[in-house]
């Protein structure tokens, strides 16, 4: 049977409410070094043509039962020609992003930026609370919960017996870690409350490549089955509008 646990207050003063006040100073000073860090950089232009490219083919083909039969063709054709369509990419000019990311120092510099500020900090960070706060029990949780929720709430404290809602300062730490961007973007504005999580993903990543794009909407393009929506306007509309009355 699980224990009920009486938190003492000073776990309070000393362990939940400092931890929880750092997390949130370290997250708004990483943000203001990681601005002071990050250099300026002029978009590549073929880059910013071959976005405006997909964007332009998607609104042709969420649009296609607007146009007329003979001109969503044309429009096709002028995508998806595999001589000298937009949309069309040659195998020999696909781009490796992993190798154009190479290549531009600015663009490895930048990314090795961008993980130092979260390596660094989160080391360190973890670090000071496992150094520090290890073992405590620092808050509980005024619901109950299953015992797959053990391991994730009660990281460092290896007893069976404690109830699943008690929080272990660890744990807390990590609830922090990945939960704050709601805070944050209090804080800091929404397009710059980009969470951990968010982070971690993007570590892995090496830029945006346009020709796996263009190709993904090229091969839409092609399987997309044109309805001209003109001819049936008025039954349609007549269908609505006996809908509503009868309704």
């Amino acid at each position: 049977m699980a224990e009920d646990l009486v938190l003492d207050t000073a776990i309070r003063d000393w362990v939940l409410i400092p931890l929880s006040v750092v997390m949130v100073l370290i997250g708004v000073l990483r943000y203001f070094v990681s601005m002071l860090m990050r250099s300026t950089q002029t978009p590549d232009a073929k880059i910013v043509k071959e976005g405006q490219v997909i964007l332009r083919a998607r609104n042709l083909r969420t649009g296609a039962n607007f146009v007329p039969s003979k001109a969503f063709r044309a429009r096709k054709i002028y995508f998806c020609n595999e001589e000298n369509g937009l949309l069309f990419v040659p195998k020999g000019q696909v781009q490796n992003p992993q190798a154009q990311m190479f290549s531009d120092p600015n663009m490895a510099m930048d990314m090795m930026k961008k993980n130092l500020s979260m390596i660094i900090p989160q080391t360190l960070t973890f670090a000071w609370v496992n150094f520090f706060f290890s073992g405590f029990v620092a808050a509980k949780i005024p619901f109950p919960l299953t015992q797959r929720f053990r391991s994730m709430l009660q990281n460092g404290i290896d007893l069976s017996t404690v109830d699943v809602s008690y929080v272990s300062s660890r744990s807390w730490y990590f609830l922090n870690l990945f939960g704050l961007r709601g805070l944050f973007s209090l804080i800091l504005g929404e397009e710059n409350a980009v969470d951990d999580t968010q982070r971690m993903m993007q570590m892995g990543g090496f830029g945006f490549d346009p020709s796996k794009g263009l190709s993904a909407e090229k091969d839409n393009i092609d399987i997309t089955q044109h309805d001209w929506a003109l001819p049936n306007l008025e039954q349609r509309a007549e269908a609505v509008l006996r809908n509503v009355i009868n309704q």
